[in-house]
């Protein structure tokens, strides 16, 4: 005669807790993996770089200045994933004014790749404003004309926004920029420097 006792099937305590463990489990895989994807592909903001900056054409007349405005640079996309950008302009500003804008087309980078790109527009005449510091100097105390000084110095900003996008469907915005001051000698137009 067999003595077995019969089984008796699982409680509803152990499902439960064979349950909670498995949660707790795949929460866990679920953390390690984020952690891991967004410390490998993290998004970074691309980077700008101003390669070169110039001028072919200038002119002045009385105390107004206007000039063809060139821009090259190269714009690095440091993700895993493409870059585009779609939101994009260069803007020239003269003593804290507006000159010049131009909208940057819309356009992808790949994954770890250098784009070089280069803007070129006309800038509409403006007035040269009188200052101190040597970019315009009044003849004498009773004149109005004035004469030109050695340089004028204008500002060039390029903003480059968009997105890049992971796996299809997580989507991070970035953004890269570069601000630069160009001094350009008034007699001939040609630019002395620039720092950005």
């Amino acid at each position: 005669m067999n003595n077995k006792k019969p089984q008796r099937p699982p409680s509803g305590r152990t499902n439960l807790a064979s349950c909670i463990v498995a949660t707790i489990f795949l929460i866990f895989v679920v953390v390690v993996l984020l952690v891991v994807f967004f410390s490998l592909f993290k998004p970074k903001d691309p980077r700008v770089a101003v390669s070169a900056i110039q001028l072919p054409t200038f002119s002045i007349s009385s105390t107004t200045v206007n000039f063809t405005f060139s821009q090259y640079v190269s714009v690095r996309n440091p993700n895993h994933a493409v870059f585009t950008h779609f939101d994009s302009s260069l803007q020239l500003l003269y003593s804290g004014s507006q000159v010049g804008f131009m909208f940057i087309p819309a356009g992808r980078i790949d994954a770890g790749h250098t784009q070089y790109m280069s803007a070129t527009f006309s800038v509409d005449s403006f007035p040269l404003a009188a200052s101190t510091n040597g970019r315009l100097t009044s003849a004498d105390d009773t004149n109005s004309e004035f004469r030109l000084g050695p340089t004028l110095e204008i500002e060039s900003r390029i903003r480059m926004a968009g997105r890049v996008r992971f796996l299809h469907f997580l989507t991070h915005h970035v953004e890269a920029r570069a601000d630069c001051r160009v001094a350009i000698a008034v007699i001939d137009g040609s630019v002395l420097g620039f720092h950005c």
